[in-house]
């Protein structure tokens, strides 16, 4: 059996037009599809498609965290100067170790603070970086893995994004759990 072709992802959030802008921004690519209190966007590296539903009495944004994987350290760069450009990066992380993984990283947090990790992986690490094993919680053995330490915020300070302007089409009812839209 092989894996499964695409990931599907759906969030709830707050404000569907912050967030639109703010993922058109992350992902550099428009939604495929908005409606009203709906947006989805179906990416093809990494085969995914993560939809967004307006609802927010459900939004929980401290379930963990989302992440994508580069190739290569010049991949890496690259969305990180997009994403600084865009004035989304939360902070940086170059030469940690992490996950017992030594990583450079970068976090972005989307309007409902569900946070974003885009890393290269170097390669596998024994320990953790001090700063994270200071953090973890020895009476109750949690762990703070990817869990950054309180740091300053990124280096460089770029202007907030501009709020993009959309329409939506009032086609009826909004998407509802098994209506088939996603």
């Amino acid at each position: 059996m092989s894996t499964f072709p695409r990931m599907h992802v759906s969030l709830y959030v707050s404000d569907l037009t912050a967030t639109v802008n703010f993922y058109t921004a992350f992902f550099g690519q428009p939604a495929s599809k908005i409606k009203p209190g709906y947006a989805k966007y179906v990416l093809d590296a990494p085969a995914l498609i993560i939809s967004f539903v307006q609802n927010p009495e459900r939004v929980h944004s401290n379930f963990g965290h989302l992440g994508f994987q580069v190739e290569t350290l010049p991949q890496l760069e690259e969305r990180l100067a997009a994403a600084k450009r865009a004035g989304l990066v939360q902070r940086e992380e170059m030469g940690t170790s992490c996950c017992y993984a030594k990583q450079d990283k970068f976090w972005v947090n989307d309007p409902d603070g569900t946070e974003w990790e885009v890393y290269y992986f170097h390669e596998d690490a024994e320990f953790n970086d001090p700063r994270y094993q200071q953090e973890y919680d020895q009476a109750t053995e949690n762990s703070q893995c990817c869990i950054a330490p309180t740091a300053a915020p990124a280096a460089e300070t770029v202007p907030a994004m501009a709020p993009m302007a959309f329409t939506l089409v009032d086609t009826g009812a909004a998407c509802t759990p098994g209506g088939g839209c996603c």
